[in-house]
């Protein structure tokens, strides 16, 4: 009689070998994770419980922790570009005409690919809190123009690095207008009293640390204010410790005063007509310049007063002036001269440094403790000259010194820069507000949030 082995309960010893054999490695694979057997794992492998939500705070880290790792690659290759002098462009900015060349630049290749990272990763968010008129904007024209200009720039929203989402951003601005606060908050120009500014920008930061996670977990690091009031470096003097970290962006950058060029950002000081977003491109040729150097403006400060006692009215070729006579005309004046002298006003910085670079003369930069705009990536001594106040005297010795060549490879070098003092609206790679961007996001490059 035929037997059926199944319903006989028999199994033949192959059935009992395979079977053992699937068991044993599913075991070892468990213990040793040899194998994957995705087949076998939805059925043979219970589902893990599942996990509950990570606490906001262990998001946000792992969230600082995917920001330093995209600084930490950039820095990588800032240095390799910088050290093997080519650099890495990123296909979104392959149609850029302009790239960084020449012995102006400290290092065109470090710089090049600074801008290329920056362009691929620099966000700024900036606090909604606060009213007009001492928050959320400035004076968009004449001698503070420059704060104006950029904060409108970040707060109009048509900058490429303003986002919505603060967990994009590498750094945050605070909209506080420091020329607006002693426009409006003060009774009498003649109130000297910072106070109420350091108090306005202190409680202004008090109430955006109770509300945001984002001052307290970097102490202000990548936090950054710009303003060009003379006034502006004084906000930070009530409480040091506060402000420690805190990048400023200041026209009155006077290293003998507490600027940290490490730390603070140098903004180029503009006086900008009603009528245009900055000085004229004007000037004559070098052989048409007649003009030694030149300079007009009032006498305000130390540094100007011993210009004018040295040189108002004494020699034809150091055309020295208070303010100019009607029938002179100062931007003519200015593209026929060879030199430009920007002294220090009542503070270190001038208008007079962007309008010379307008007009394709030369700057010299009579001024102590001042450190110049954009310096980290500029090379100053390829195109302008520095005189020490103590040298006033003599400054004709100094210039009439300079040889031939030597004046017009400089001269060469002004016009070569002179797209790096322009501003247009909305901000065009490498102008004024991107290269003073440029310089936040260089400050920024250079903070680890982990050593907080």
């Amino acid at each position: 009689m035929a037997t059926d082995g199944w319903k006989t309960g028999y199994k033949s010893p192959l059935f009992y070998t395979t079977i053992f054999l699937i068991l044993f490695f599913v075991c070892l694979n468990t213990q040793f994770n040899f194998f994957t057997f995705s087949f076998l794992k939805p059925y043979l492998i219970p589902p893990a419980p599942a996990s509950p939500p990570l606490p906001s705070s262990t998001i946000m880290i792992k969230k600082e922790d995917m920001v330093e790792e995209r600084l930490s690659r950039a820095r990588a290759a800032i240095r390799a570009a910088g050290r093997m002098r080519r650099y890495t462009m990123s296909w979104r900015l392959r149609d850029r005409s302009f790239t960084p060349r020449g012995s102006v630049y400290r290092n065109p290749y470090a710089f090049h690919q600074s801008h290329i990272e920056m362009e691929k990763s620099f966000k700024i968010w900036t606090y909604k809190e606060g009213e007009l008129p001492i928050f959320h904007g400035g004076p968009m024209k004449n001698i503070y123009s420059s704060e104006g200009q950029i904060i409108d720039e970040i707060e109009s929203k048509k900058s490429r690095f303003f986002t919505q989402n603060p967990d994009e951003a590498l750094v945050f601005f605070l909209p506080v207008s420091v020329v607006f606060i002693r426009h409006y908050l003060y009774r009498t120009h003649a109130d000297y009293d910072r106070h109420i500014i350091q108090d306005v920008v202190t409680d202004y930061i008090g109430v955006l640390s109770n509300k945001y996670p984002y001052w307290n977990r970097s102490s202000g690091a990548d936090h950054f204010f710009v303003s060009c009031h003379d006034w502006a470096p004084d906000v930070s003097a009530t409480n040091p410790k506060l402000y420690k970290h805190f990048i400023r962006v200041l026209c009155n950058a006077n290293s003998s005063e507490g600027f940290r060029p490490e730390r603070d950002v140098s903004l180029p000081e503009l006086n900008i007509p009603y009528d245009q977003l900055g000085p004229p491109l004007t000037g004559q040729p070098p052989e048409n310049r007649s003009i030694l150097a030149f300079f007009a403006g009032g006498n305000h400060g130390h540094v100007r007063k011993y210009l004018f006692e040295t040189w108002l009215g004494k020699d034809n070729d150091l055309k020295v002036f208070t303010y100019l006579p009607k029938t002179l005309n100062y931007t003519e004046l200015l593209g026929r001269s060879k030199y430009c002298l920007c002294p220090s006003g009542y503070e270190v910085a001038s208008p007079r440094i962007v309008e010379s670079i307008s007009a394709g003369c030369v700057p010299v930069i009579v001024s102590d403790h001042y450190v110049l705009p954009f310096s980290d990536v500029l090379d100053w001594s390829k195109f302008s000259v520095h005189v020490p106040v103590e040298k006033i005297p003599d400054i004709k010795k100094i210039l009439e010194g300079i040889g031939k060549d030597d004046y017009l490879k400089m001269q060469k070098m002004v016009m070569k820069v002179q797209r790096h003092f322009i501003v247009h609206r909305p901000s065009r790679p490498y102008d004024l507000i991107d290269m003073v961007l440029h310089s936040v996001w260089l400050r920024r490059l250079n903070v680890k949030l982990s050593g907080f």
